[in-house]
């Protein structure tokens, strides 16, 4: 028995397969779902306001400065982050032009990188088949689409801990079979993918790898073979990616004196910016300044599983499975059990790190491709005709996906049905909410939705619906009374939800991109980018977040009237800042002088109190926001 046999219990022609040439009918599939999701949705919405804004402008002021170590936004130092996600973005703008796709288009590539390290890691675990169907899986479920609709790096972290995993099982399978060579390259290998990681997601992108690689030696009695690896030159291979930029920004951005009664240090640069308050302070959630909610432990929990949708119904077929396994032989001679203890060691780690520190609703991506190798293994096996695994699946189909399905394509259908069409020119914001305390959270706008404004979602209601009705009781009743032969109808009921799930994201990006008003401001941006002059001021009312796209689209400085916190709160303080911070006094004086001023600003009580200073027209107005301006 091998690693890379099935998890099914029953015996399957495809236990083998892992071993052979990669299957160019799933990679086809596969590819081609990324080109309609992802590829296909490249183009809209615009730039988001907030961190998708802000992380693509660093690139664009990366190529602009041509310094690729520090990184700046509206010319202020940017420490936040580490560079890996800049450098990508400004080169699809170095290739393409200073364009929104072009700076998304790398972070989409590594999203089907994703789909196939998850795959081939599949393959290796539980067969042909389960590899497929845990690629599926990540390519059409909830989180890995929604959260690859703004520019963060969390789904490049999950990239590179699949890799990771993947080639630490490649090197053990070296030594165990007398490799060496394949041993080695696996090995050194993982050591470059960690400099990746390092530099994605910084200490966090090794923690996990690290820690994996560890406890599972610990746990299968491998660890004198880690010994047999060549760690030094791996760890020589990971310090020639990771150090030279962390060493040549913490040297071009020295501790300079901070002001008093700050919370900062006498003294703070990079170092202090980045790896202490990023990566420890935020850790016990006291970074500084505290710019970022936190998601109660019970709703971390219940979105880890829901980002899997509706894969995630077949997980507790997977824990039964493995309940059932764990009373087989050790531990050390099981090859199924040690593919269990990958998946569950894996998402445990994850989960276990973040349910004790600061977390956002996106953390647990990372954790995504073990459950999603957890869903495709007992899918795999149902359809080899595993009749354990069967039933268990068509249990949880029946008990809630079917329920679900038809819940949810009841409920948006009716609002597809009796929304009223939204009028020509209407704004949706005059039909939203306004929970600002929420928008600390990635989803927080989400709680502004109305059912008045659901006119405005008519589409994308009702290929909801459609799709939904598919997910629910179409891939049900092919589960349950479709074609006799196991194999066909486990197969075509899989089909059935995968491409349904693609019709949902659809739906999905639909409605983001009806939404786009309320949270990006591209439209405005490329009214004003027409008539804006160099000698101009545009200003932004409030902080930099509220609205970032600005920058992107006008590529014309703003100047943030009360908006030295948060993002630029810390670069501000270095000697170099551009003097872009306004207060009421200096937005005053500016408006009754004889410069052009636009001002980007949520508040309708700003008309009034400009018009004590200077006359006040309405250049342009969408999504809540309107431009103002003093000639």
């Amino acid at each position: 028995m091998t690693l890379s046999e099935p998890l099914s219990s029953s015996p399957s022609t495809d236990s083998q397969s892992s071993a052979g040439p990669l299957n160019r009918r799933s990679i086809a599939v596969l590819v081609a779902i990324w080109l309609i999701l992802h590829l296909g949705c490249l183009f809209t919405p615009g730039l988001l306001d907030d961190v998708d804004s802000i992380y693509i402008e660093a690139a664009r002021e990366m190529l602009q400065r041509h310094d690729y170590v520090t990184p700046y936004v509206d010319g202020v130092r940017f420490f936040d982050k580490p560079p890996l996600m800049y450098w990508m973005a400004a080169g699809g703008m170095k290739l393409f032009g200073p364009h929104d796709w072009a700076a998304r288009l790398p972070l989409s590539l590594m999203v089907l990188g994703l789909f196939l390290s998850v795959y081939a890691l599949g393959r290796k675990l539980f067969g042909e088949r389960g590899g497929f169907y845990a690629a599926l899986a990540m390519a059409t479920s909830l989180g890995p689409y929604l959260f690859t609709r703004f520019y963060i790096p969390d789904i490049m972290n999950a990239l590179w801990m699949a890799l990771g995993v993947h080639l630490f099982l490649i090197a053990l399978d070296g030594i165990r079979n007398g490799q060496m060579r394949t041993a080695r390259m696996a090995t050194w290998a993982f050591g470059v993918v960690m400099g990746l990681n390092l530099l994605t997601k910084g200490l966090i992108g090794i923690v996990f790898p690290i820690g994996f690689v560890v406890i599972y030696a610990l746990l299968t009695k491998q660890g004198k073979r880690l010994l047999k690896l060549p760690l030094f030159t791996s760890l020589l291979l990971f310090a020639v990616v990771a150090l030279p930029w962390h060493i040549l920004a913490a040297l071009r951005n020295p501790a300079i004196p901070m002001p008093a009664g700050t919370g900062l240090p006498a003294r703070a640069g990079w170092f202090w910016f980045y790896i202490i308050n990023e990566h420890f302070m935020r850790f016990r959630g006291l970074r500084i300044p505290h710019d970022y909610g936190q998601v109660p432990i019970p709703l971390f929990w219940l979105m880890f599983f829901l980002w899997l949708m509706p894969w995630v119904a077949f997980l507790p077929a997977a824990w039964t499975q493995y309940a059932r396994m764990w009373r087989d032989r050790p531990m050390e001679s099981s090859k199924r059990k040690q593919a269990a203890l990958t998946v569950l060691l894996w998402s445990g780690m994850v989960l276990g790190f973040f349910t004790l520190s600061s977390r956002q609703e996106y953390y647990s991506l990372p954790a995504l491709p073990a459950l999603a190798l957890m869903a495709g293994g007992v899918v795999a096996g149902a359809e080899h005709g595993d009749p354990h695994l069967r039933r268990n699946i068509l249990r949880a189909h029946t008990w809630f996906l079917l329920p679900l399905g038809m819940l949810i394509a009841g409920i948006c259908g009716t609002l597809a049905a009796i929304s009223p069409a939204a009028r020509p020119g209407a704004d949706i914001s005059e039909l939203l909410t306004s929970n600002p305390d929420q928008y600390n959270l990635a989803l927080g706008h989400l709680h502004d939705l109305t059912t008045r404004a659901m006119g405005f979602f008519r589409a994308p209601l009702a290929i909801m619906a459609v799709s939904m009705f598919g997910v629910g009781p179409i891939a049900w009743w092919i589960r349950r009374h479709g074609n006799r032969r196991i194999a066909n109808r486990e197969r075509a009921a899989n089909a059935v939800l995968a491409v349904s799930m693609c019709g949902v994201l659809l739906a999905v990006h639909g409605g983001l991109d009806r939404f786009y008003p309320i949270i990006g401001s591209k439209g405005l941006a490329v009214e004003l980018a027409k008539v804006v002059q160099p000698d101009d001021a545009v200003m932004l009312d409030g902080e930099l977040t509220s609205g970032s796209t600005l920058l992107f689209y006008t590529r014309h400085p703003l100047q943030l009237v009360n908006g030295r916190v948060n993002g630029p709160w810390f670069g501000s303080f270095w000697p170099d800042a551009p003097p872009i911070f306004e207060d009421e006094n200096s937005l005053h004086k500016a408006w009754s002088g004889t410069q052009h001023v636009y001002l980007l600003t949520y508040q309708q009580s700003r008309i009034a109190d400009l018009q004590h200073f200077g006359t006040v027209h309405l250049f342009a107005t969408s999504g809540g926001k309107m431009i103002l301006t003093n000639r």
